[in-house]
């Protein structure tokens, strides 16, 4: 049973991953009439959604009594302020990763999206090792600078790019520095999440709801902030249709996919999901959405962030199988 729920939980990653980078670019430079749909208040729905699918899980796990859930969220929410405040730090930085994901994806195609978003993992090394106190063996150090290559090969501007300066909606700088900011704040936040669940014993939809609870905050502060005028003309829910409704449910889905394959499966097998999601969206960002042309160099570079996933898969020591945000 558990080795059946392991690889169901890697097949929903690979298909919530893949989905959602190329339904959410797909919907952000989608042309139609009307207001384009707010990403801050998508992302305060999906903050939303999630809380109420971890109240659910919650539920369950209290045996489906009212009364019980009802003590478990008074008791380990309320009753716990300092323990609830800690969350505050990791849920802000979520909201703002959230948020510049959808500038990325509005200003690079798919693929190199994905492949630059892989740099999420050199910069939680980085935080694991300073603020863990955690270590890097020799191979894993070098799989993180085939990486970084990897990933510095993905901006270096191949021939059609000098042919046509635009090659798809949106400024590539701009979502490059969003992406770039992305995943030093996902490094940062993955880490200190890991460190306070190691601190406590609550388990991983306690904390999930706390950190939904302070990003619904924090999110609708950015709604009111930067699009306050735009939702008091056209309305908080403007340009919302089935599209982005699927989008704001795949991101909702995303904390709750990875915290299933993390308790059933392991980081180790992420990596090998990622490196499938990058193949998905590299095909369906070329056929489908036509806005990425591949070329050698395009291949050697995406080929390079794959060895670096791939190579995860050898295997590891016993302290590798603890390092368990190499992979977020």
């Amino acid at each position: 049973m558990s080795a059946n729920l392991k690889y169901v939980s890697l097949g929903i990653l690979v298909f919530q991953t893949t989905s959602l980078v190329l339904t959410m670019r797909y919907s952000r430079t989608l042309k139609e009439e009307g207001p384009r749909y707010l990403s801050s208040t998508a992302v305060v729905v999906a903050e939303l959604l999630k809380i109420m699918a971890c109240i659910l899980l919650v539920y369950k796990d209290s045996k489906c009594s009212l009364r019980a859930l009802n003590r478990v969220l008074h008791d380990e929410i309320l009753n716990k302020p300092m323990e609830t405040l800690k969350l505050a730090i990791p849920s802000g930085i979520y909201t703002l990763q959230n948020n510049l994901l959808y500038v990325a994806l509005s200003n690079l195609d798919a693929a190199t999206y994905q492949v630059t978003y892989q740099l999420k993992i050199l910069t939680t090394a980085l935080f694991s090792v300073s603020m863990l106190s955690k270590k890097l063996g020799v191979y894993q150090w070098l799989s993180l600078v085939i990486l970084m290559t990897g990933v510095a090969f993905v901006q270096w501007p191949s021939d059609s790019q000098l042919d046509s300066k635009e090659l798809s909606a949106g400024s590539q700088f701009v979502g490059l520095m969003a992406v770039l900011t992305a995943c030093f704040s996902s490094g940062f936040a993955g880490v200190y999440f890991e460190k306070i669940l190691k601190e406590t014993k609550q388990s991983v939809w306690i904390r999930n709801i706390q950190l939904g609870f302070f990003g619904s905050i924090f999110g609708l502060m950015g709604v009111y902030i930067y699009d306050g005028e735009l939702v008091s003309k056209n309305g908080f829910f403007q340009g919302y249709n089935r599209l982005t409704w699927i989008v704001v449910v795949l991101q909702a889905l995303g904390g709750l996919v990875i915290a299933a394959v993390i308790k059933y499966a392991d980081n180790i097998l992420k990596g090998f999901a990622t490196s499938l999601s990058i193949i998905l969206s590299t095909l369906i960002s070329y056929f489908w959405l036509q806005d990425f042309v591949p070329t050698r160099v395009s291949l050697c570079r995406q080929a390079g962030v794959l060895w670096r996933d791939l190579g995860l898969l050898q295997p590891p020591t016993p302290w590798f199988k603890g390092f368990s945000c190499l992979s977020l």
